[in-house]
C-alpha cells in the first residue's frame, strides 16, 4: 500500500539523499620489526595518523613477504636488522613477486652504505630510531600528500614529469589546499607570514620564538609548507648532533600571507 501525505492522495516525494564529504581512502600499513614491543609502539603511532591504519605486523623478513602477499598494504614500515635477512634484501624480493607497495625504512642503522642502499632501492623515507611520534607523523603526512599527488598525476608536459620526480607540488591556483587534520588556517597563516618576512632562512626553533607556537608545531607547519612547495629546506651542519633544517619562503600556500610593507 502506498503511503500518502495529508488528504491529497498524492505520494510524498522521497527526500534527496544528502552527500556527505568523502573521507580519504585508508592507507594500509604493514609494520615490520623483530622487537614486538617496538612494533606495538609503531602500530600505536601509525593508528593515530589519519588516514593510515595498520593492517598487520611481521617480525622477520619471511613473515613480511608472506604478509604483503596476503594483506596487500600500501606502505611497509621496514626495520633493517631482522633476525633472518637484512631488511633491504626484502625489497627486491617484494618487487620480484610483483608487489608495488611503498617502503619506509625505520631503523637504527646509521651506516652510509645502508642509507645509500635504501635510496637505490627506492624507499620513500628513512627514519632513524629512536624517534618521537611527531617525527613519524610528519613523514606519514608528507607521504600521504605525495601519494595522493602521484595517484592523480596527469602528464601533459616535461614540467609534469619534473614535478613528479622532484616530489614538488604544483603551485596553488584559485584555492588554497586543505590543511591536514589538526592544523588550523590561523596558525598556518601566522607561520607562513613569519617565514615570508624572515631575512634569509628560519629554523623551527626561531619560528616558534617569533610566532609563540611550540617548536613541534612550528616544525610541523614548516614541513607541511615544504611538502606542498611553499618552502624550501637547507641543512646547516654544526659542531655536533644532527644538521639543523632551515626553511626559506618559496610561495604562498594559505593564500593569506601578506607581503611586508615596502615589498612587492
Amino acid at each position: 500500500m502506498t503511503a500518502t501525505s495529508g488528504t491529497s492522495g498524492t505520494t510524498a516525494p522521497a527526500a534527496a539523499p544528502s552527500e556527505a564529504p568523502r573521507a580519504p581512502a585508508p592507507i594500509g600499513v604493514l609494520v615490520v620489526d623483530d622487537d614486538f614491543m617496538v612494533a606495538r609502539v609503531h602500530r600505536t603511532f601509525v593508528d593515530r595518523v589519519e588516514p593510515f591504519r595498520v593492517v598487520g605486523v611481521a617480525g622477520t623478513g619471511e613473515q613480511a613477504l608472506t604478509a604483503v602477499g596476503e594483506l596487500r598494504p600500501d606502505l611497509v614500515l621496514l626495520d633493517l636488522y631482522l633476525p633472518d635477512v637484512f631488511g633491504l634484501d626484502v625489497i627486491p624480493r617484494l618487487r620480484a613477486a610483483g608487489h608495488d607497495c611503498d617502503v619506509m625504512v625505520i631503523s637504527a642503522a646509521r651506516e652510509a652504505d645502508a642509507v645509500r642502499g635504501a635510496v637505490r632501492h627506492g624507499v620513500v623515507d628513512y627514519l632513524l630510531k629512536p624517534f618521537e611520534f611527531e617525527d613519524l607523523r610528519l613523514r606519514l603526512e608528507r607521504y600521504a600528500v605525495q601519494r595522493g599527488r602521484l595517484l592523480g598525476t596527469v602528464v601533459r608536459s616535461q614540467a609534469d614529469v619534473d614535478r613528479v620526480l622532484a616530489g614538488a607540488a604544483a603551485q596553488p591556483t584559485a584555492a588554497a589546499p586543505a590543511l591536514p587534520k589538526g592544523m588550523s588556517v590561523e596558525t598556518a597563516e601566522l607561520v607562513e607570514r613569519t617565514l615570508r618576512e624572515a631575512d634569509g632562512t628560519l629554523s623551527a626553533s626561531e619560528c616558534a620564538a617569533l610566532t609563540g607556537v611550540s617548536r613541534v608545531s612550528a616544525r610541523r607547519y614548516l614541513e607541511y609548507f615544504h611538502t606542498v612547495g611553499g618552502a624550501e629546506v637547507s641543512l646547516r651542519y654544526g659542531v655536533a648532533g644532527r644538521p639543523e633544517r632551515r626553511y626559506r619562503f618559496r610561495g604562498a600556500v594559505t593564500g593569506l600571507a601578506l607581503p611586508r610593507a615596502g615589498r612587492p
